[in-house]
């Protein structure tokens, strides 16, 4: 006979499957609670930061890039190869007017050369003038002979006049070549077409312009309208689209900034980056890729000056808006304005004022009653005061922490 109270195999066993059921009761429970948005009695809601809704915290999440300062328009000029460049007379960085000197050929040799064709067209002149006296001198000779020596005399006078023809062609051609000569001496400097910048001198005098790069000898950026370079690699490419909107930030002043609009982006041109981008992202040793932005107003801007460029996702439009501008639809105006709120932990209707109204882009101004660091939840019928709020950052964040501790479970 059993004993009361002791210990038998039935017991444990049932004792143990107890144990089981409440843990398997407990972990659904424990998931249940985290894993919905509001619990089905409805006690329970997310909330969220009025700074998050309102993209007061944006700013940090957007990329920089290096960019430059330049002028859509350029021109070049390449020296004749047949000629030597006798001197420079500008630099790169020189701000040059158009009809200013830009580099003088050796006069020299083009003496020597006028010097040479003067010489021979003198040796032409006088050839063909002998060939004048010897046609001259044959015509009295035909008109003496008889019959019998008529045609020889033809032909020898036939001859002549060709040889003087050809002599006449040689002698205009020289005296082309002596207007040539005389017109490069005339000419030996060489002036600016356009008023601007020297971007590039290229001393070697190549002008070969493969791979997409500009060798010509001296090129100048044209004053007046300007533009920025900007310089994107291939992992952030996709962040940059023709039409998007920028902010132009200088680099020694931050409150110094332009707007303006991406209008290309050069992807047939892979090259090196001269301007690193902001935050490490160097790119490494991907590919890089020019783009350009037209500005909607260059005052204060100089040409080759260095500054940052940033997406605009509206980061700056608390100076347009000021204060706190929340959607519409996250406020209740069926009586006195409120919202819902969280307060320690609760539920509750908090009062607001409120002031203009951007219809556009459906955003109310709240002069009182929220701060940035206040949470809200999104509006739903369901919502009473007393329930609790849960904090829905903190939510992201447990989540990805066990994320992180539990990495099979993302696979």
């Amino acid at each position: 006979m059993e004993q009361k109270g002791a210990w038998t195999p039935g017991k444990a066993t049932a004792l143990i499957i107890l144990a089981v059921c409440l843990c398997i009761a407990g972990f659904f429970g424990y998931r249940h609670i985290r894993n919905g948005a509001v619990t089905d009695d409805g006690e329970e809601v997310y909330v969220t930061s009025v700074a998050y809704l309102t993209g007061a915290n944006v700013s940090g999440a957007v990329n920089r890039f290096g960019g430059v300062v330049e002028s859509p328009e350029t021109w070049s000029v390449d020296p004749n190869s047949e000629y030597k460049v006798a001197a420079i007379l500008v630099s790169v960085g020189q701000e040059v007017s158009e009809g200013q000197a830009l580099f003088t050929y050796d006069v020299n040799a083009f003496q020597e050369q006028l010097a040479k064709a003067q010489i021979e067209l003198e040796r032409l002149n006088a050839e063909r003038n002998a060939l004048d006296d010897t046609i001259s001198a044959l015509v009295k000779q035909q008109k003496k002979a008889g019959k019998d020596q008529q045609a020889n005399f033809t032909i020898q006078i036939k001859q002549q006049e060709l040889e003087r023809k050809q002599k006449e062609y040689d002698i205009t051609v020289k005296r082309s070549d002596i207007a040539k000569i005389q017109d490069n001496i005339n000419n030996a400097t060489v002036y600016s077409k356009i008023s601007g910048v020297v971007q590039s001198i290229n001393e070697s005098g190549s002008s070969d312009t493969q791979g997409g790069t500009d060798n010509s000898f001296i090129k100048i950026m044209k004053t007046g309208d300007l533009r920025v370079k900007g310089t994107v690699n291939e992992q952030n490419i996709g962040q940059i689209y023709e039409g998007l909107p920028m902010i132009i930030h200088s680099r020694v002043d931050e409150s110094l900034v332009w707007s303006g609009t991406v209008t290309k982006i050069d992807r047939e041109n892979a090259q090196g980056n001269p301007y690193a981008s902001m935050f490490g992202n160097d790119g490494g040793s991907s590919s890089n890729y020019p783009f350009y932005v037209e500005l909607s107003g260059s005052e204060g801007l100089m040409m080759g000056q260095h500054v940052y460029l940033e997406p605009d996702l509206g980061q700056n439009d608390e100076e347009v808006h000021q204060g706190i501008w929340l959607d519409a639809y996250y406020i209740d105006e069926t009586g006195d304005p409120f919202v819902w709120a969280d307060d320690g932990g609760k539920l509750v209707k908090k009062p607001v004022t409120l002031g203009e109204r951007d219809d556009e882009l459906g955003k109310v101004q709240i002069l009182e009653g929220l701060t940035e660091s206040d949470l809200i939840a999104f509006p739903e019928d369901t919502l009473h005061e007393g329930m609790t709020t849960i904090d829905s950052a903190s939510v992201i964040v447990e989540e990805t922490e066990e994320d992180m501790e539990n990495p099979e479970e993302l696979t």
